[in-house]
Protein backbone atom coordinates (compact mmCIF):
# COMPACT_ATOMS: atom_id res chain seq x y z
CA UNK A 1 0.00 0.00 0.00
CA UNK A 2 1.03 3.58 -0.77
CA UNK A 3 1.03 5.83 1.78
CA UNK A 4 1.05 10.10 1.57
CA UNK A 5 4.17 12.55 0.99
CA UNK A 6 4.53 13.08 4.98
CA UNK A 7 6.63 16.26 4.24
CA UNK A 8 3.79 18.52 4.69
CA UNK A 9 2.82 16.87 7.96
CA UNK A 10 6.18 16.63 9.66
CA UNK A 11 6.71 20.37 8.97
CA UNK A 12 3.18 20.71 11.22
CA UNK A 13 5.21 18.85 13.80
CA UNK A 14 8.08 21.16 13.71
CA UNK A 15 5.98 24.50 13.49
CA UNK A 16 4.20 23.13 16.62
CA UNK A 17 7.47 23.14 18.74
CA UNK A 18 6.74 26.64 18.79
CA UNK A 19 3.82 26.48 20.33
CA UNK A 20 3.81 27.12 24.48
CA UNK A 21 1.10 24.55 25.15
CA UNK A 22 3.44 21.50 25.39
CA UNK A 23 3.53 18.41 25.39
CA UNK A 24 0.15 19.03 23.39
CA UNK A 25 0.80 20.92 21.03
CA UNK A 26 3.32 18.58 19.52
CA UNK A 27 1.36 15.52 20.56
CA UNK A 28 -1.58 16.84 18.60
CA UNK A 29 0.77 17.15 15.57
CA UNK A 30 1.87 14.14 15.72
CA UNK A 31 -1.56 12.48 16.04
CA UNK A 32 -2.97 15.00 12.68
CA UNK A 33 0.21 13.72 10.90
CA UNK A 34 0.25 10.10 11.67
CA UNK A 35 -3.40 10.04 10.73
CA UNK A 36 -2.70 11.69 7.68
CA UNK A 37 0.03 9.31 6.47
CA UNK A 38 0.41 6.17 7.97
CA UNK A 39 -3.19 6.11 9.17
CA UNK A 40 -4.48 5.08 12.38
CA UNK A 41 -8.14 4.44 14.18
CA UNK A 42 -6.21 4.87 17.85
CA UNK A 43 -3.36 6.46 18.68
CA UNK A 44 -1.61 6.80 22.05
CA UNK A 45 1.50 7.82 23.62
CA UNK A 46 3.12 6.42 26.50
CA UNK A 47 5.52 7.24 28.74
CA UNK A 48 8.54 5.03 30.40
CA UNK A 49 8.69 5.13 33.95
CA UNK A 50 12.02 2.88 34.47
CA UNK A 51 12.01 2.74 37.82
CA UNK A 52 8.44 2.31 38.66
CA UNK A 53 8.87 -0.64 35.64
CA UNK A 54 5.39 1.11 33.99
CA UNK A 55 4.38 2.84 30.90
CA UNK A 56 1.87 5.95 31.25
CA UNK A 57 -0.51 7.22 28.49
CA UNK A 58 0.32 10.59 28.50
CA UNK A 59 -2.22 11.48 24.95
CA UNK A 60 -5.13 9.49 23.43
CA UNK A 61 -7.01 10.40 20.19
CA UNK A 62 -9.79 8.43 22.36
CA UNK A 63 -9.60 9.18 25.69
CA UNK A 64 -12.87 8.05 26.48
CA UNK A 65 -11.77 4.71 25.93
CA UNK A 66 -7.78 5.20 26.69
CA UNK A 67 -8.01 7.72 28.73
CA UNK A 68 -4.92 10.10 29.66
CA UNK A 69 -3.24 8.73 32.96
CA UNK A 70 -3.97 5.13 32.28
CA UNK A 71 -0.48 2.36 33.35
CA UNK A 72 0.51 -0.44 32.31
CA UNK A 73 2.88 -2.43 33.62
CA UNK A 74 6.59 -3.09 31.97
CA UNK A 75 6.64 -6.98 32.16
CA UNK A 76 9.70 -9.52 30.94
CA UNK A 77 6.88 -10.96 28.28
CA UNK A 78 8.85 -11.30 25.13
CA UNK A 79 6.15 -8.69 23.01
CA UNK A 80 7.38 -5.71 26.18
CA UNK A 81 11.30 -6.90 26.18
CA UNK A 82 11.42 -6.24 22.27
CA UNK A 83 9.78 -2.43 22.80
CA UNK A 84 10.97 -1.47 26.15
CA UNK A 85 13.96 -3.35 26.69
CA UNK A 86 15.65 -3.62 23.16
CA UNK A 87 14.02 -0.60 21.50
CA UNK A 88 12.69 -2.53 18.37
CA UNK A 89 9.14 -1.55 16.62
CA UNK A 90 6.03 -4.64 16.86
CA UNK A 91 4.11 -5.12 14.17
CA UNK A 92 0.89 -7.11 15.24
CA UNK A 93 -1.16 -8.00 11.42
CA UNK A 94 -4.00 -9.92 13.05
CA UNK A 95 -6.59 -9.98 15.82
CA UNK A 96 -4.64 -13.50 17.15
CA UNK A 97 -1.66 -10.75 17.15
CA UNK A 98 -3.93 -8.42 19.01
CA UNK A 99 -4.97 -10.85 21.63
CA UNK A 100 -1.87 -12.48 22.42
CA UNK A 101 -0.29 -8.40 22.70
CA UNK A 102 -3.04 -6.94 24.50
CA UNK A 103 -5.20 -7.79 27.57
CA UNK A 104 -7.87 -5.38 26.59
CA UNK A 105 -7.58 -6.72 23.28
CA UNK A 106 -11.47 -6.94 23.30
CA UNK A 107 -11.99 -3.17 23.93
CA UNK A 108 -9.52 -2.95 21.23
CA UNK A 109 -11.27 -5.70 18.73
CA UNK A 110 -14.35 -3.15 19.63
CA UNK A 111 -12.94 -0.23 18.06
CA UNK A 112 -12.24 -1.65 14.81
CA UNK A 113 -8.71 -2.19 15.31
CA UNK A 114 -6.70 -5.63 14.30
CA UNK A 115 -3.51 -4.64 13.91
CA UNK A 116 -1.04 -2.73 15.61
CA UNK A 117 2.21 -0.79 15.40
CA UNK A 118 4.15 -0.19 18.33
CA UNK A 119 7.21 2.21 18.10
CA UNK A 120 9.70 2.71 20.34
CA UNK A 121 11.37 6.14 20.94
CA UNK A 122 14.45 5.93 22.54
CA UNK A 123 17.56 8.31 23.31
CA UNK A 124 20.90 7.65 24.17
CA UNK A 125 20.10 3.78 23.89
CA UNK A 126 16.94 4.16 26.12
CA UNK A 127 12.92 3.66 25.27
CA UNK A 128 11.66 7.41 26.50
CA UNK A 129 8.48 5.93 25.24
CA UNK A 130 6.00 4.40 22.57
CA UNK A 131 3.78 5.51 19.46
CA UNK A 132 0.99 3.17 19.60
CA UNK A 133 -0.74 3.19 16.39
CA UNK A 134 -3.89 0.70 16.11
CA UNK A 135 -6.14 0.29 12.92
CA UNK A 136 -7.67 -2.50 10.56
CA UNK A 137 -6.26 -5.95 10.17
CA UNK A 138 -3.21 -5.79 8.07
CA UNK A 139 -2.90 -2.13 7.85
CA UNK A 140 1.03 -1.90 8.90
CA UNK A 141 4.52 -3.54 7.17
CA UNK A 142 7.91 -2.93 7.78
CA UNK A 143 7.63 0.01 5.35
CA UNK A 144 5.26 2.25 7.84
CA UNK A 145 8.54 2.06 10.25
CA UNK A 146 10.52 4.79 8.89
CA UNK A 147 7.93 7.41 8.60
CA UNK A 148 6.57 6.78 12.13
CA UNK A 149 10.01 6.84 13.35
CA UNK A 150 10.57 10.34 11.99
CA UNK A 151 6.98 11.43 13.76
CA UNK A 152 8.55 9.52 17.46
CA UNK A 153 11.91 11.23 17.10
CA UNK A 154 9.66 14.72 16.41
CA UNK A 155 7.85 13.90 19.52
CA UNK A 156 11.17 13.39 21.52
CA UNK A 157 11.42 16.82 22.77
CA UNK A 158 8.07 16.87 24.40
CA UNK A 159 8.31 13.18 25.79
CA UNK A 160 11.65 14.25 27.32
CA UNK A 161 9.72 17.05 29.14
CA UNK A 162 7.70 14.81 30.44
CA UNK A 163 10.24 12.26 31.45
CA UNK A 164 11.97 15.13 33.37
CA UNK A 165 9.32 15.73 35.61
Amino acid sequence: MTRPDPTAALAAVLEAHRDTDQPGATFRAVDAGLAATTGHILFTILIHHPGLRQSERFYSNMPGQYPVGGRKPVTDSAWMQQIIGEGRPYIGRTRADIQSAFYDHELIWSLGCESVLNLPVRWRGQTIGTLNLLHRAGWYSEADIAVTGLFGHLALPAMALISRQ
